[in-house]
């Protein structure tokens, strides 16, 4: 079930791009060895604290072992060293030149493991004239275009509620990985990969560039609206809101049997998806006055018996507890190394029906430097 059980990795990451990405490989068998320095992955702060542990970090570094090195120091530069060559991965986020000027960089080790695999996260890839420039999640949103596209059309700039740049940066990292061990289990060479949060963020942003490369014109803020389908947004209803997703013509007349207005099938306004999109804000002010009328409760059933896609709009602790989230086995139960019992979010995909249990608690700061050193010993003495 484990398709990367006997690949070893080693993590020089702190946050939240590179722990996700070696968090997601050491999901998939991964043997995990986060290297962090003596104050610890700096995520280990970020509330809420459970007991002196941060369950932020619990939910990037589950499945992973710790060690500490000072790689200021030489001895444990030299242990660092021998640990990458060791591997079959390195994953690192500093900040492009720092793990070169350390001796730890890809151009120093490739030559005595040429198999070795080395993906390197950073805000704007590692060459390059912004290359030096160090970027956070909400930055990479903002130089990237997603907070030009986020957000009611005459609000302030908001950026996504979810850190999309900094996790999507770590799903390619772990993707380009997995396709380069395949390469390399052939036998071919390993080599650098390089993953930036601003060509990430971009590369999730297909419809939104093909639109500009297709009009010339900059895609713009809708709210929760689409810019090609309508109706396909959040409306309000008498006592909340709610979503539909009508996105083609047989949807829509089922939304006007609904809302019983078969009226807007001739309306010479709303008789072709791209004029309904057009002139989504006069429909949705037809809609929304139909669904004043009744509670969320109630178009949530009714557009369930049509077959029209529907949401409600869900907090966490809701979504948590839909019983489809419950049937897949993701809400996982784990006890973090100060004894407290939690939960964590675990691997979303499933294999041959199976979900894919949490093997190991989040780590210790450094909980694992005596095993993995002494067996680092061990190997190099025989």
């Amino acid at each position: 079930m484990l398709p990367l059980a006997g690949v070893r990795v080693i993590e020089f990451c702190q946050v939240a791009a590179g722990p996700f990405c070696g968090m997601l490989l050491a999901d998939l068998g991964a043997d995990v060895i986060k290297i962090e320095p003596p104050g610890g992955d700096m995520l280990r702060q970020w509330p809420p604290i459970s007991n002196g542990y941060s369950e932020n970090f619990a939910s990037l570094n589950r499945n992973k072992r710790s060690i500490v090195l000072d790689l200021k120091n030489p001895e444990h530069k030299k242990q660092a060293r021998a640990l990458i060559l060791s591997a079959d991965v390195v994953v690192e986020n500093n900040r492009p030149g720092v793990m070169g000027r350390l001796g730890l960089g890809y151009a120093a080790l490739k030559d005595e493991k040429p198999g070795l695999i080395y993906c390197s996260i950073s805000a704007f890839g590692q060459t390059g004239p912004r290359s030096g420039e160090g970027g956070f999640d909400v930055t990479v949103q903002a130089v990237s275009g997603i907070m030009s596209v986020t957000g009611e059309p005459d609000g302030a700039p908001v950026k996504c509620g979810v850190p999309v740049s900094d996790f999507t940066a770590g799903l390619y990292g772990a993707f380009a990985i997995a396709a380069k061990l395949r390469v390399v289990q052939n036998g071919g060479p390993g080599g650098h990969i390089d993953v930036s949060m601003l060509g990430a963020s971009l590369g999730i942003a297909a419809l939104q560039t093909s639109e500009f490369f297709g009009t010339g014109r900059d895609p713009r803020k809708l709210g929760s609206a689409h810019p090609r389908n309508a109706p396909y947004q959040a409306f309000k209803a008498q006592d909340g809101y709610f979503v539909i997703a009508a996105g083609n013509d047989r949807l829509w007349q089922a939304v006007t049997e609904v809302v019983a207005r078969p009226d807007l099938l001739a309306d010479a306004r709303f008789t072709t998806t791209l004029l309904r999109a057009q002139n989504q804000v006069a429909l949705k002010d037809i809609l929304e006055h139909v669904f004043a009328t009744q509670p969320v409760d109630h178009w949530i059933a009714a557009f369930e018996a049509a077959g029209v896609p529907h949401g409600r709009i869900n907090s966490y602790a809701q979504v948590l507890a839909d019983p489809q989230v419950a049937h897949m086995g993701w809400v996982q139960p784990i006890t973090l190394p100060s004894g407290v019992k939690t939960q964590t979010f675990g691997f979303p995909v499933r294999f041959d029906g199976e979900t894919l249990p949490v093997r190991h608690e989040p780590p210790a700061l450094g909980g694992d430097t005596q095993a993995v050193l002494g067996a680092l010993a061990s190997k190099a003495a025989e």
